[in-house]
């Protein structure tokens, strides 16, 4: 087998949201290596990441204890805000790293929901990002629904023809083909709607580059946690236009899945680490 042709897509590994919360945690350490440091969750989904910041000492955990001491750091997806006063109250610093484009997305929900919109998040309701985004909202109205697809959607139909108004705002790592289909349903019930189309930018570009990048490949590579939604979101897209793997790292990557790709085009998920990315590359080439 001659050696693929491997091209690496330049929107790939750390957004500046996660890059911004993983170097301040760490940072955070290195200024206070007597004090715990503690973040509630996962900060990123990247089980490599995580490893290296509890080899740092920076602990990842999962239920705010009735008594807390150090700092507690906000992940990036963000939290729901009686979150924040429960971290204050068991004693905890709270340092805050909540994605400034996932901020956004909290802002312009409560928004709506304080102008009395009947307020649409387009997103999956078990994702981090969203739970915190319709908390936000639920502090100023009950009209809030999240949905991923129409079909999640029709059961508030009923609700939303009576209500004048529906605002809509999208999970930062979602599909701009999902938020056309729900929007274009809504355009079908309702008087009147606004969207914010709240898709980062990082997100849009990484999406656009890498639909271009299979095109001319024979097989795609995904590279990125399978809890990632941005990252699954690139591969469920990529299927459209060629032969595309998910992996996590260059563990699961075998002879069998490269053989007969002459060119491979290689990008990865907004938590992925540079150093995963050119493992996979490497292993390739071997």
């Amino acid at each position: 087998m001659t050696n693929p042709d491997i091209k690496l897509a330049k929107f790939a590994g750390f957004c500046y949201g996660v890059k911004r919360a993983v170097e301040t945690a760490k940072k955070l350490k290195e200024e206070n290596p007597d004090k715990n440091i503690y973040i509630l969750g996962e900060l990123i989904h990247n089980t490599d990441v995580i490893k290296e910041l509890e080899n740092l000492g920076i602990k990842t955990i999962y239920e705010i204890p009735a008594k807390g001491d150090g700092i507690c750091i906000i992940r990036s997806h963000g939290e729901a805000p009686e979150v924040f006063d429960k971290i204050k109250n068991a004693g905890f610093e709270v340092v805050d790293l909540t994605c400034p484009d996932v901020k956004k997305v909290q802002q312009r929900a409560v928004e709506l929901a304080k102008n009395d919109y009947f307020v649409v998040i387009v997103g999956k309701s078990n994702h981090p990002e969203v739970i915190a985004i319709k908390a936000n909202a639920d502090l100023y109205s009950d009209k809030v629904v999240v949905a991923a697809t129409v079909d999640e959607l029709k059961p508030y139909e009923s609700l939303i023809k009576t209500h004048k108004r529906v605002g809509v705002v999208v999970q930062t790592t979602q599909m701009v083909s999902s938020l056309n289909l729900i929007v274009n349903y809504l355009n079908t019930i309702a008087k009147e709607v606004l969207i914010y189309n709240t898709i980062c930018q990082s997100t849009a570009m990484r999406q656009k580059e890498a639909k271009e990048l299979a095109q001319e490949s024979d097989l795609m590579i995904v590279v990125g946690s399978k809890k990632s939604a941005n990252t699954t979101h690139l591969a469920e897209i990529l299927k459209a236009f060629t032969k595309t793997i998910h992996i996590e790292n260059d563990s699961e990557l075998n002879k069998d899945l490269l053989k007969d790709a002459k060119t491979i085009g290689i990008t990865a998920g907004a938590s992925t680490p540079q150093s995963i990315i050119d493992k996979v590359i490497n292993v390739i080439k071997e």
